[in-house]
């Protein structure tokens, strides 16, 4: 990565986007580098590093209350029998069982219904927050040549959502970090044109590119049999970019 200069009246300057210095990367992109944004993110992880010492810290404290059982599958049965002996005063040890067996099935019940619920307000927030990302998407707009849902189609498994946030990661399984905010992931945009350019079949998909619309690439003058077409319907090129992924 080196600076990049501009001459003025035979002096060189450092080249200012929006009150950033840009920089061009080994690859040639360049990139407005925001010190200010690296320097927060910075002090940010500092923070959160005290942090996780301090909670190892005190998961260390309690770690040393239980020194010296090493059993902890008698120290729990133990536990329940002296929890028993007081509730013996009132039903005898196999209604208890009964009682504890009826108190755990209408708990598994609602357990049930919680994580149905959790899982039909996950499935709807994905909807919205990845897929409206796709549907909304500059990048596709601009340069993509194949529809929201296409690039969904073929993209969309690299999305997650973490924390209320979308996150992108690569087909290595590393999250994708932003080039211009040093140690900040990459927003929606910016991650997919990230995964686009590792793609290998990215010429079919982005305008501009020459690509023929076939769906397939040749090998040894030949070209292989593949699904779907890239100059057929909808549902045709749709299969032909899910085929291309799956070669990828």
């Amino acid at each position: 990565m080196k600076l990049k200069t501009v001459e003025v009246d035979g002096k060189q300057y450092a080249e200012i986007q929006d009150g950033k210095p840009v920089y061009v990367e080994d690859d040639g992109k360049e990139v407005a580098f925001d010190a200010v944004g690296t320097r927060n993110t910075i002090t940010r992880l500092n923070a959160e590093a005290k942090s996780h010492r301090e909670r190892a810290d005190g998961f260390e404290k309690t770690a040393k209350a239980f020194e010296g059982i090493e059993d902890a599958a008698a120290a729990r049965k133990a536990l329940e029998i002296v929890a028993n002996l007081d509730a013996k005063k009132l039903v005898d040890a196999g209604e208890i069982e009964k009682v504890k067996g009826e108190i755990s099935k209408a708990f598994q019940t609602q357990l049930d219904e919680a994580n149905t619920k959790a899982q039909t307000f996950e499935q709807q927030l994905y909807a919205e927050k990845i897929g409206g990302s796709f549907a909304r998407s500059q990048f596709i707009a601009e340069k993509m040549a194949v529809p929201a849902d296409m690039v969904q189609a073929a993209f969309g498994s690299n999305f997650k959502i973490e924390e209320g946030k979308v996150v992108a990661y690569d087909a290595q399984g590393q999250k994708v970090f932003s080039r211009s905010r040093p140690g900040e992931l990459a927003d929606f945009n910016e991650a997919l044109e990230t995964l686009v350019s590792q793609y290998p079949h990215r010429d079919h998909i982005l305008k501009g590119t020459g690509a023929q619309g076939t769906g397939a690439h040749t090998t040894n003058g030949q070209k292989p049999q593949t699904k779907g077409s890239l100059g057929g319907d909808k549902a045709a090129r749709l299969e032909a970019i899910k085929a291309m992924t799956a070669d990828a």
